[in-house]
């Protein structure tokens, strides 16, 4: 079902999730928000329905410029409070990890687990923080400025080496429907991503040491997106935090694992 509330565009697996549990999916970038099938039956083999909103300038989500991550956890609050949910399993797939995270600190009553899926790490305005990205044009930029992310934009064209086998025998198998939604959230104009570079460039606005909630990690060892390294800065950041390598697991192939650690 698919509504609008407190001016997002909300997505959930049933008509009336007052008094669930629920998985609260934070989709990566670009994408439009909608519930992928493999996240709905993942939820479902653990009796979760999902909610799923589209960040501010994807989809129906109008833009807001100047977001910081904290922001559109910020935002997310009414919308869990409409829809009176009765707790929060947060779950970002890279783009949306620290969404994920900043969600576990924004409503700490609310969601007592955090999984994430090859989720950058906060900026370090360090070249550390980039080493092992295959094509980090777009973070780059947004180092720059919004002038410059909207620059590189332009021009900006997708470099395959980014993904192993892996990820693309996921994306033409149980993931195929990732590819699609991020092609209709890449027809839809660039202004979410854009507006995600600039927001992962720039404080979080999240203190990460306070997050009660544990928090899974689940990483591929072979991503060229955002490589390990990352993982293992918040894991150091989190006081309740697992790492959950896999090694023969790239950006996108490492979303097989989403069943098995809802499990844990």
């Amino acid at each position: 079902m698919r509504r609008r509330i407190a001016g997002l565009d909300v997505h959930t697996s049933v008509d009336d999730v007052a008094g669930l549990d629920v998985l609260l999916w934070h989709h990566g970038s670009p994408q439009t928000g909608a519930i992928l099938p493999p996240v709905q039956r993942a939820a479902d083999a653990h009796g979760l329905a999902v909610v799923s909103v589209a960040r501010p300038a994807y989809a129906g989500s109008p833009r807001q410029p100047g977001r910081t991550v904290a922001d559109v956890a910020a935002g997310l609050v009414p919308v869990l409070e409409a829809l009176g949910v009765a707790s929060v399993v947060s779950v970002g797939a890279s783009g949306g990890g620290p969404h994920a995270l900043a969600c576990a600190a924004a409503m700490p009553e609310l969601v007592g687990q955090v999984v994430t899926f090859a989720s950058p790490a906060p900026f370090t305005d360090d070249e550390a923080w980039f080493a092992g990205m295959q094509a980090p044009g777009g973070l780059r930029s947004a180092v720059e400025g919004e002038g410059s992310r909207r620059r590189f934009a332009e021009t900006d064209e997708f470099d395959s080496e980014q993904f192993v086998d892996a990820d693309f025998a996921a994306l033409e198998g149980e993931w195929a429907s990732l590819g699609v939604d991020a092609g209709a959230a890449e027809a839809d104009g660039p202004e979410g991503l854009i507006d995600d570079d600039l927001a992962f460039t720039r404080p979080w606005g999240v203190a990460l040491a306070e997050v009660a909630a544990s928090v899974l990690l689940v990483q591929g060892e072979r991503d060229r997106v955002i490589p390990p390294a990352h993982a293992r800065m918040l894991e150091a950041s989190l006081p309740h935090a697992t790492l959950d390598l896999h090694p023969d697991d790239g950006h996108v192939s490492v979303l097989r694992h989403l069943e098995a650690a809802l499990a844990r």
